[in-house]
């Protein structure tokens, strides 16, 4: 998604936001998108001030695609030099700005590598969606002008994993040994409006896979539960809510907490505002000893992941073993009603050359 880097930035950033259908489903969108974005405005400046004055998003994915490409270099000589360029959905550096980018660099091959590990129709496939529409109004990046090919899901890497996995086991140091086995591990994940849930997204189920597949690495070590948080509005969303899950545990006894941000790669307002302030402070007030594995950020495993995760993709494709797309990447929800998906879908299944007539 993005996160403003500035203060200004803040109120475009969230009317990009709320325009956003495949995010944000709202009845008569282009009326209320405007004045929900200006009445959050001064709520969400403050939140951005009291981090720091802004999203770091932009710093930390920056850090992340160049040491991946310096690790891609030496991985993958015969396709150096790499560059890695940032899109991101509701902040700048924008797809458009993105795209321009490459355009000036004359770029002709691209690995559309989204930064959600779990794929959301709200997500990934909106990022997808702008991309195709921006190829196809342009012109560049449509019609064979870049090749293109979309790594749109990584849930069970095994370096994600362990990177996951290990910032769990320093973040229970924290705790005495003869209360660290019994502390809860509760995995924090953006939740989703349940009517996207129930369309057949795959995230929840993405997530879920990621959550076991790190307690599998921790060989089960603690007692854990998956829950959600960042709803915006009245409709009902997939929960349990983190936070509310915090105080169901403080009511049983159980005050020992570890939260993993387990759906988000690096810092920005979720991790810093809404779990390290507003999270933190109900936990005091309950007496729960809450504290929170770190993002991955820069952590070394986690670049030497994705590091790898490109380099096999690029490998696979040179060889002819994977195609543009994978198969899961084309299979709609059953209950899609987004068109946009299916046009979408078919044209980075041609790796960007363009659609049937």
């Amino acid at each position: 998604m993005g996160g403003p880097s500035t203060i200004p930035e803040v109120h475009d950033f969230l009317s990009r936001l709320f325009h956003d259908h495949d995010l944000i489903p709202l009845p008569f969108q282009s009326v209320l998108a405007p004045v929900i974005a200006k009445r959050r405005t001064p709520q969400i400046e403050k939140q951005y001030t009291d981090i720091g004055g802004g999203s770091p998003i932009l710093k930390w994915t920056k850090i992340q695609g160049e040491e991946m490409c310096k690790l891609l270099d030496e991985l993958n000589p015969e396709t150096a030099p790499h560059k890695p360029y940032v899109a991101f959905r509701y902040a700048k550096p924008l797809t458009e700005d993105c795209l321009e980018e490459m355009q000036k660099d004359g770029v002709t091959r691209a690995i559309a590598f989204t930064q959600y590990p779990q794929y959301s129709c709200s997500t990934t496939g909106s990022s997808l969606n702008e991309l195709f529409r921006l190829a196809r109004k342009d012109g560049y990046g449509d019609k064979g002008s870049v090749e293109w090919s979309v790594l749109d899901r990584w849930p069970t890497n095994e370096g994600l994993v362990e990177a996951f996995a290990h910032n769990v086991k320093t973040a229970l140091q924290q705790y005495p040994e003869e209360r660290r086995k019994d502390v809860v591990i509760m995995f924090s994940a953006h939740s989703l409006p349940l009517e996207i849930v129930n369309r057949g997204d795959p995230y929840t189920a993405e997530v879920a896979a990621t959550v076991h597949a790190v307690m599998t690495k921790l060989n089960f070590s603690n007692p854990y539960r998956l829950t959600w948080q960042s709803k915006v509005g009245p409709k009902a969303w997939q929960g349990p809510q983190t936070a509310s899950a915090i105080e169901g545990f403080a009511k049983i006894g159980k005050k020992d907490i570890c939260l993993v941000p387990i759906a988000f790669t690096s810092d920005h307002i979720e991790t810093l505002y809404e779990l390290d302030i507003e999270v933190q402070e109900e936990a005091e007030k309950l007496g729960v000893h809450l504290t929170r594995a770190s993002s991955l950020n820069d952590s070394p495993i986690f670049i030497r992941a994705i590091a790898d995760l490109v380099s096999n993709h690029l490998k696979d494709f040179q060889q002819g073993k994977i195609g543009p797309t994978g198969q899961q990447l084309l299979l709609r929800c059953p209950g899609c009603t987004n068109p946009k998906c299916g046009k979408t879908k078919e044209w980075l299944s041609t790796g960007g050359v363009g659609l049937a007539a």
